[in-house]
């Protein structure tokens, strides 16, 4: 996908308002600018922000649920996906980053974007974000699978729907993590790359019981108590 092609692609799919268009094109430009100070992106993609940035986080509202609600973005980096989100919908978004200067840098986009109203950025690693229910859980270049799963979880439901932009590795990602959760998962093609996927769907739970000696073990000890 070209840049002009990204842009067509933009216009035919969400309608941008020329305000839109603005902000998007201010991202950018800010952006490039913090890009000279530290490693947002990477340098080869810098020519080619529109594709593959804007939208490749674009495309996940088109797999999230239609009612806006409340987003939560796991290593939010450079602000892909959950600054585009924030800018081309009515989704609340929390931009979960780790990393002091990127959050300094988010902050400052933030509100350099005019989007303190419905964006927020939680400073702080994954494990010490408060728990809370989310309607979708996203996070690009995040963690693998298994690992993603077993820390965020518990901002799940098993209505929230996970997007997880996952490259040429989509599907073993999801075999992998198979081993030890019970999730409904499809694998969505890119629009920005045929042979990179997205993970789309819901997480129920845990696959993983106690060991048969481990039940015993604690039925055991309930009695003990009783």
């Amino acid at each position: 996908m070209t840049e002009d092609e990204a842009r067509t692609w933009l216009d035919q799919n969400f309608n941008v308002s020329r305000e839109t268009w603005e902000k998007l094109e201010a991202f950018i430009t800010f952006l490039k600018v913090e890009a000279a100070r530290q490693n947002l992106i990477s340098a080869s993609t810098l020519d080619h922000i529109w594709a593959r940035h804007i939208v490749d986080s674009a495309q996940l509202l088109m797999l999230a649920p239609s009612e806006p609600g409340q987003w939560i973005d796991l290593g939010s980096g450079a602000g892909f996906p959950g600054i585009v989100v924030a800018l081309l919908s009515d989704w609340h978004v929390v931009l979960v980053e780790s990393r002091a200067k990127r959050i300094e840098y988010l902050n400052r986009a933030v509100v350099f974007l005019g989007l303190e109203g419905r964006t927020r950025v939680a400073g702080m690693p994954v494990e010490r974000v408060e728990t809370q229910k989310y309607d979708v859980i996203s996070a690009r270049a995040f963690a693998p699978l298994p690992k993603l799963l077993d820390l965020s979880a518990r901002f799940s439901t098993d209505k929230t729907k996970w997007l997880l932009p996952k490259g040429r590795n989509a599907v073993n990602e999801l075999e992998e993590a198979r081993k030890a959760w019970d999730f409904d998962f499809s694998v969505e093609p890119s629009v920005t790359d045929p042979e990179a996927g997205i993970l789309v769907g819901t997480v129920r739970g845990t696959n993983i019981q106690p060991a048969s000696g481990a039940r015993a073990g604690a039925a055991a000890k309930g009695r003990r108590k009783r």
